[in-house]
């Protein structure tokens, strides 16, 4: 299981798209450099960067501060939007991309598309955004496709995607759940990674999400931005659900997320003098630290 931290670059600023539309962007760093790096310090093991510029509108101007990213990190990146092009594909892996992400293309020129694998084995990803139907849009959700989730996958992984990064339209992830039945059906589909790049609201979804698939198939990767930002949990505390579901452990007869919710309402209702952070550390040791 990997875990991503997206930068969604927006006329040279980082921004947060509550839905998807860029014209209701909100602003969160004028220096998309600084919230990179900051999400490096917070233990992203890879960035995940959009040029919403480029996916929207065909404009390139983000291209450089991209460039300057990936020069001072010291994670992998992986860089999607606006990427139709061999020439483009080619651009980005000479900027020092570890992978670049692909959506429209390889929906529209099935043919290219493969033709790139050949010459860029490993390097690319698919960038899939479905609606409740399981329906794929392209062009930065501005244009629906008449082609379905199951059928896309299956073509698309004969054809050497490395992995796919499945997004919801129209979903603010702060308010809405994740897409459970797209996700299930992505990673009961393919070989490849699947990796969860809609967001998440809480570690409920987190947990819920790792629960997905059978046969040996579970989810490959989460992307996680505004969750985190909100205070809706730390890298840590995701970090630490990762590393106690891929050993195997659990909390017993409640999950996370249920403890914690339930230290929030013991120091609420409790006349000892017990802050919710104290509690929240405690179980963050007894879930990771603790021999079982």
């Amino acid at each position: 299981m990997e875990l991503y931290a997206r930068v969604n670059i927006l006329d040279g600023m980082a921004v947060r798209l509550p839905k998807g539309d860029i014209s209701d962007a909100i602003p969160l760093d004028d220096d998309p450099v600084n919230r990179a790096l900051g999400w490096v310090d917070k233990g992203a093991d890879l960035l995940h960067i959009v040029d919403l510029n480029a996916a929207a509108k065909q404009e390139y101007t983000n291209r450089g501060v991209i460039a300057d990213i990936i020069e001072v990190v010291d994670v992998p990146v992986q860089v999607g939007g606006g990427i139709r092009s061999q020439a483009e594909v080619e651009r980005v892996l000479a900027m020092g991309a570890w992978r670049v992400v692909i959506g429209t293309l390889a929906i529209i020129d099935q043919v290219h598309f493969w033709e790139l694998n050949r010459l860029h084995p490993h390097r690319i990803v698919v960038a899939l955004d479905v609606k409740d139907d399981m329906e794929i849009v392209v062009k930065g959700w501005t244009e629906e496709t008449g082609e379905y989730l199951e059928e896309t996958l299956i073509n698309l992984s004969s054809g050497g995607a490395v992995s796919f990064m499945i997004s919801e339209v129209g979903r603010d992830a702060l308010v809405d759940p994740p897409n459970f039945d797209a996700l299930s059906l992505a990673i009961n589909t393919v070989d490849e990674p699947v990796i969860a790049a809609g967001g998440v609201r809480n570690l409920a979804d987190v947990e819920r999400l790792l629960s997905l698939g059978a046969d040996g198939h579970s989810l490959g990767g989460i992307v996680v931005g505004r969750e985190v930002t909100a205070g809706r949990f730390t890298m840590e505390d995701l970090a630490a659900v990762l590393k106690l579901a891929s050993s195997g452990g659990s909390a017993g007869p409640w999950t996370r997320a249920e403890l914690e919710a339930g230290a929030v309402r013991f120091a609420e209702a409790s006349d000892l003098d017990v802050g919710v952070d104290t509690l929240r550390a405690f179980i963050r040791w007894m879930t990771t630290n603790t021999e079982r």
